[in-house]
């Protein structure tokens, strides 16, 4: 029999044996564009209205610019546009970032960064953009 094709995958958060890592292909898998993310996030919360999920999305992909112990990936996304559907969000607010954050955020040092100005600030900037386009 052929042996079989494992695929790895890895956040870097945990080092690799050289043993293994001599054994492995490496492929570089980048954050999606807010195109192709919003394509998933429709795909795998269809329920979320386009101002919803374009606001969440934005506010992602700007949340990934910030210095972050853990950035959110895509599952993050997703998952928050569940639980602001569960909450009935309509749109993003500083206060519904405040009370959510923990589903973007693994870590409360994270948590702690964001939370209060720096969510509006990022809020009122993802905001601008999405008005200008």
């Amino acid at each position: 029999p052929e042996p079989p094709i494992v695929i790895l995958t890895s956040n870097r958060t945990r080092e690799v044996h050289d043993a293994l890592k001599r054994r492995c292909l490496y492929h570089w898998v980048d954050y999606p564009d807010f195109t192709r993310e919003m394509q998933i996030v429709h795909a795998r919360a269809p329920e979320a209205t386009e101002r919803l999920s374009r606001e969440v999305v934005a506010f992602v992909q700007k949340l990934r610019t910030e210095d972050l112990f853990k950035k959110p990936g895509v599952a993050e996304t997703i998952d928050w546009a569940k639980c602001l559907l569960a909450l009935d969000v309509i749109s993003l607010s500083p206060e519904v970032i405040a009370d959510t954050l923990g589903a973007i955020l693994k870590y409360q040092d994270d948590i702690q960064k964001i939370t209060g100005s720096p969510a509006r600030k990022i809020l009122d900037e993802v905001r601008a953009e999405l008005a200008a386009t």
